[in-house]
């Protein structure tokens, strides 16, 4: 299936929403995808136009991670845009299934040890995560502002011996992704022999040989995984949990990205790695408790896309309620601001919470 539209009214006004925090209100809002239907069925693409009582209208977008990643359903959102405002397209979208070689026969194995692909931490003395994935969740937004994110930052480079051989100091990521981490680890208690993973989606556009060409239209993200023992992210500075993502990160070079694809290939299932731990599926990589994903929006163009009406009101992620899984967000002001929105298990929100503010007001 390809796209659906969908139309709706609401008897509510804007004003229902307040600050627009997380919310059930919400679920109305979004297209619902029924994953009870065969892949073939599923639509890649759904939107829903939803008009309030009061006049406004809230635009929901819901595409298969399958097709794009964010750099290319930001490009496409882009143009829609722009192209409702009756302008042309700025950049052509390139769909160029050939350029990571999906078609070529299988290459030789591996040439390195995709822990990705691996089953990730489980809690010291569990089994299996089905108990973990059946605990309640909860999901909140977390505001830093310019003057914390740069205490953060500060805190992870500063007095340390972390950073790497050429001097590069720690990136915004990576030092508000070691921040979220080390505090998850402190919230859920770990004992310090609990080994925990980070997840880091890693746009590979510019790291394959040629990079990819702009406007190159897929799905060019893939999840690497720093892991560490729960005690040192703890007990050593926040520099040790920097350096343990960017060293996740620099692993993603033509060759580590080439390798999973036949990693990938080898597999006669890929059922297993497709991300519906969040949906009731107890199969597959389950990224929470003890493990955490952050994926950063922070460069993706998200704020001020005009459709024909004039910057919106608010725009930010539709539900994502499920344990480890967050997200940076830049602000709408570009004052160098971040929001953090987190989804945890409801028993350990308020512990991060505490943690996540204590260190840098």
């Amino acid at each position: 299936m390809g796209a659906q539209f969908i139309e709706a009214e609401s008897e509510s006004n804007l004003n229902d929403f307040g600050d627009f925090s997380p919310s059930p209100l919400y679920n109305d809002l979004i297209p619902n995808v029924d994953y009870s239907l065969p892949m073939h069925e599923i639509p890649l693409f759904l939107v829903q136009l939803t008009r309030f009582k009061c006049g406004g209208i809230c635009l929901s977008l819901t595409m298969s991670h399958a097709v794009v990643d964010g750099t290319s359903g930001l490009h496409f959102f882009t143009e829609w845009a722009r192209i409702a405002r009756g302008e042309p397209l700025e950049t052509m979208p390139i769909f160029d299934r050939e350029v990571l070689r999906a078609g070529e026969p299988l290459g030789g194995p591996p040439c390195f040890d995709h822990s990705e692909f691996n089953d990730l931490p489980l809690l010291l003395g569990q089994l299996d995560s089905v108990e973990e994935r059946k605990k309640k969740t909860t999901v909140a937004m977390l505001n830093l502002t310019k003057t914390q994110v740069d205490g953060i930052k500060k805190l992870a480079n500063d007095g340390c011996n972390w950073n790497d051989k050429n001097g590069r100091v720690y990136t915004r990521y990576e030092t508000l992704a070691g921040y979220i981490w080390r505090n998850a680890c402190k919230a859920r208690e770990h004992k310090h022999e609990q080994l925990t993973a980070l997840s880091v989606c890693v746009d590979f556009r510019s790291r394959m040989k040629p990079p990819l060409a702009k406007g190159y239209f897929g799905n060019a993200t893939m999840d690497v995984m720093a892991i560490s023992l729960a005690g040192d992210l703890v007990t050593k500075p926040l520099g040790y949990a920097s350096s343990r993502i960017r060293e996740a990160i620099e692993k993603v070079k033509d060759e580590y990205v080439r390798s999973a694809f036949d990693c990938l290939k080898k597999q006669e299932d890929l059922r297993y790695y497709q991300n519906f731990h969040e949906i009731g599926n107890n199969e597959g990589p389950f990224y929470g408790n003890p493990n955490l994903g952050v994926v950063s929006w922070l460069t993706l163009p998200l704020h001020g896309l005009d459709f024909g009406w004039g910057k919106e009101v608010y725009m930010g992620p539709g539900t994502h309620d499920f344990d480890g899984d967050s997200l940076l967000l830049s602000s709408p002001n570009d004052d160098g601001s971040v929001v953090v929105a987190i989804c945890l298990q409801e028993i350990h929100m308020k512990a991060f919470k505490k943690h996540f503010y204590e260190d840098i007001l």
